[in-house]
């Protein structure tokens, strides 16, 4: 049964780098994916921060977003997310301001204060990282403020971002970020394709505590899923075994590249079964259309988000492609008769 409301959908894509496949490709599959998904009615087209790990390509998070965006039309393209506590506030209000007058209209900038990467990483990337991490409230006001006309008389300026327009977005995994999001009344996303825990108390925490503000009203969520749809459960199923060893080596601090699929192996399906595994991928939805539509209208019914964005690691493209055509497919049946704008 549809639900009474319309939701938006969007892609999270980390330009996952596949055994055997080079960066100049892994980049190529991220544009076609963008120009697929623009052309399904995906509403936003983010791209993580992650540092020091070999099967992940988007660590140069603006860079990549600029050659996205230049390659569509219309599609919002974004940032899931800056990871705030590795840049430098006016930085960042420049390099989003350049790229909003770049693509008017059409960049979001979602911040998040995990580091991205492991603790070593994070202190070669910025030392002073910690105090950046107790700042983070503080960090994004200072970010607003360059993005204000008003800001002309201060000593520091970020002349290219002053009235430019770029929605800002809160991410987090914890209860910690909603409080954040919700006093300073901006949208919040929550990392819940990774790190479930915490997503009902969070979201709950958000949607009491919300002040609105000049950037928003009324309260805005995101909420993060793992999607392999294919034509057959057993297809799914097999296309899944490259994310399942890829969260594995999460787990256990053996990153490798995203390794080619092969087929579910009970030594494979008693890995999946893990507890701590199960934990970690219990929004991930592995299998036909019916199955994935009827996984995502009980998460959508139950977490009452508004909107839903995926992730998909998945190793050979056109699978990849036609995963997104599936579930862009079931979002369009959930939200009949039409979509709404955000």
């Amino acid at each position: 049964m549809p639900l009474n409301r319309s939701i938006n959908y969007s892609i999270l894509e980390l330009a996952v780098v596949g055994q055997d496949i080079p960066h100049t490709r892994v980049f190529e599959n991220s544009v076609e994916l963008a120009q697929l998904a623009e052309s399904l009615g995906y509403k936003r087209f983010w791209l993580a921060e992650h540092h020091n790990m070999v099967s992940i390509a988007s660590s140069a998070t603006t860079v990549l977003m600029s050659h996205i965006a230049s390659k569509t039309d219309k599609i919002r393209i974004g940032s899931g997310g800056i990871m705030l506590p590795n840049h430098s506030p006016l930085i960042v209000a420049e390099q989003f301001g350049t790229l909003g007058s770049l693509y008017p209209h059409r960049i979001d900038m979602g911040l998040g204060r995990a580091p991205g990467t492991d603790q070593v990483t994070a202190h070669a990337i910025r030392s002073d990282r910690m105090n950046s991490v107790f700042k983070f409230p503080q960090e994004i006001e200072e970010i607003q403020r360059y993005f204000k006309n008003e800001n002309t008389n201060t000593k520091v300026r970020a002349t290219v971002a002053e009235g430019v327009e770029v929605p800002m977005y809160v991410l987090g995994s914890s209860t910690d970020s909603a409080h954040v999001a919700a006093a300073k009344g901006l949208p919040y996303v929550f990392a819940s394709h990774f790190a479930p825990a915490q997503l009902f108390e969070a979201m709950e925490i958000y949607y009491r505590e919300f002040e609105p503000s000049e950037y928003l009203q009324k309260p805005y969520s995101i909420a993060g899923i793992n999607v392999v749809a294919a034509d057959s459960h057993q297809e799914a199923e097999r296309i899944s075994t490259s994310s399942l060893k890829m969260m594995l080596g999460v787990m256990t601090g053996n990153l490798d590249y995203l390794q080619k699929p092969v087929d579910m192996t009970p030594e494979l399906r008693e890995i999946k079964e893990n507890p701590s595994l199960q934990r970690m991928l219990k929004y991930s939805f592995v299998g036909d259309k019916n199955s994935v539509k009827e996984m995502t209208e009980e998460f959508l019914k139950k977490t009452g988000v508004d909107e839903v964005i995926v992730a998909s690691h998945i190793y050979h493209q056109e699978d990849r492609l036609k995963s997104i055509r599936i579930f862009s497919e079931i979002m369009q049946e959930i939200n009949q008769p039409e979509l709404v704008n955000y």
